[in-house]
């Protein structure tokens, strides 16, 4: 259920992705294509930019007709030049508007405001007057343009300032609308810049021309449903498909992580691709080697403990009641030997001498199982000091030829015991008079430790299935160190020696 949920949700991402990019694409050509809207400001500067270009035309017309009959009066060269400029103005009544869906009106008016031109005569009928305000500066009433130059320097200073372009909102004749005045320019020596204004070019459209209608959207609704009932199912098979494999390396991993955590650290991970999940596979491989590593060395650590935990228990047994009763049959058999009769005499005598060959291994095996301080004194005077103790309590002789190597912990600990005991299996089974034991460097660069004696030997396959002699324990020291343990024994004694790599 875990590996369909997360494919199932990362199925659902791609339909949800891909559901988003057609909605995004069809609102942005609805947006762009379908509903257009124009606002105020648009509106106004569309009729700014119509007024200004028809102004150009008649201005040109204009200076065309004053400079072939100067006399003539403002209003008759405004007409003249609209009825000139047919074709190539609104008001003339030819050219469309560049916006369709505006409906725009254009008239030419003089500085009266009285309609010279209409593009909609049934609605600004020529010869009746503008309603609207005229542009800041322009002059109601003023009078016919004079002939370019007649007007007098002192009189020039009284004329208005250059007239400008305006417009505004409001209600007109044909109903709320916006509006744009172009002043018609013509050449003037009595204007300041040289250029006076004899009219205008008045431009508005209705104020709801501002948002357009919307068109019908259901065509492009019933477009977009029947694209996202084709683009969700593909979607969904998709990203089934995609995430198939990458699910499958998921689940692998899951099923190999709870196996690690049920404390099996051997399966691993097949490493495949090189991309994050890889990457991940490889980490799970890695940490799963390291923590069997710690694992496994804490279980080695554990065992030992747990080992010399034992042997001391079985020290203070042997101490504290075997060893006890051994002494007290010894004494006992003293005291035969010196009051029995002398046809007894020979048994007493043997039972002295058994137990105190008992008392001898048993003080061999509390000195094999006795702890040793390791940690405080290193690997080389520890020998020495269990070399010291088995002469002194036992009275054999022990030759130590000790040179320091340099091993880690765990195996100066394991040649420390290995030593212990085969000084005990010696004392105890072959009744030496001289002990060798060496520690050195060989000419591989592996440690050599060996044990000798020059009591009875014995046969080493002949023991195998016996206990207390130990050779097992050895064995198994020497093996988790990596490293092999020989044994020769003879009528000339015994050799234990362990090479460690």
């Amino acid at each position: 259920m875990w590996g369909f949920g997360l494919r199932g949700r990362m199925a659902a991402s791609y339909v949800l992705v891909t559901t988003t990019a057609v909605l995004l694409v069809e609102a942005v050509i609805a947006a762009t294509f379908l509903i257009p809207q124009a606002n105020a400001s648009d509106l106004a500067s569309a009729l700014q930019e119509q007024a200004a270009g028809d102004t150009k035309v008649l201005s040109l017309e204009v200076a065309r007709l004053a400079a072939a009959d100067p006399g003539r009066g403002d209003r008759e060269l405004l007409r003249e030049a609209a009825a000139g400029a047919a074709g190539r103005t609104v008001a003339g009544g030819a050219r469309p508007h560049a916006e369709p869906g505006f409906a725009v009106v254009e008239t030419i008016v003089d500085m009266d405001g009285v309609i010279v031109a209409s593009s909609a005569p049934g609605v600004y009928r020529p010869g009746t007057t503008l309603e609207l305000p005229l542009p800041a500066g322009a002059v109601r009433g003023r009078p016919a343009r004079p002939p370019m130059g007649a007007l007098e320097p002192e009189l020039r200073l009284e004329l208005p300032m250059p007239i400008r372009e305006g417009g505004g909102n409001g209600p007109t004749r044909a109903g709320p609308a916006i509006w744009h005045f172009s002043p018609i320019l013509v050449k003037d020596a009595g204007e300041p810049g040289g250029f006076g204004a004899i009219g205008f070019v008045h431009a508005q459209a209705p104020a709801d021309a501002a948002v357009t209608d919307l068109p019908d959207l259901t065509p492009m609704v019933v477009l977009t449903l029947v694209v996202l009932a084709l683009v969700v199912p593909v979607g969904l098979v998709f990203g089934l498909l995609s995430t198939r494999r990458l699910i499958g390396r998921v689940r692998r991993l899951a099923g190999v992580t709870t196996a690690v955590a049920a404390g099996d650290f051997r399966p691993r991970v097949r490493v495949s691709g090189s991309d994050e999940v890889s990457t991940l596979e490889h980490s799970f491989n890695v940490m799963t080697d390291r923590l069997g590593a710690a694992v496994e060395s804490a279980s080695l650590i554990a065992r030992t403990e747990a080992r010399q935990a034992e042997r001391g228990r079985i020290a203070r047994e042997l101490h504290d009641s075997i060893s006890q009763d051994l002494f007290s049959l010894s004494l006992l058999a003293a005291g035969m030997r010196r009051a029995a009769p002398a046809e007894l005499r020979g048994q007493a005598e043997a039972m002295e001498r058994t137990s105190a060959r008992a008392m001898r291994e048993m003080q061999a095996l509390l000195l094999e199982l006795r702890p040793v301080a390791l940690e405080d004194a290193g690997l080389v005077p520890a020998l020495e000091e269990l070399c010291r103790a088995y002469e002194t309590r036992l009275g054999v002789r022990v030759e130590a030829a000790l040179e320091e190597v340099a091993l880690e912990a765990a195996a100066e600990h394991a040649v420390l015991r290995l030593v212990q005991e085969a000084l005990g299996n010696a004392v105890k089974h072959a009744a030496p008079t001289t002990v060798s034991v060496r520690l050195g460097r060989g000419a591989d660069g592996g440690v050599t430790v060996s044990v000798s004696d020059d009591g009875t030997g014995f046969d080493p396959a002949g023991v195998a299935g016996r206990h207390g002699m130990g050779l097992a324990l050895m064995r198994e020291r020497v093996a988790e160190l990596g490293g092999r343990l020989s044994i020769d024994s003879g009528e000339g004694g015994t050799i234990v020696t362990a090479r460690l790599t």
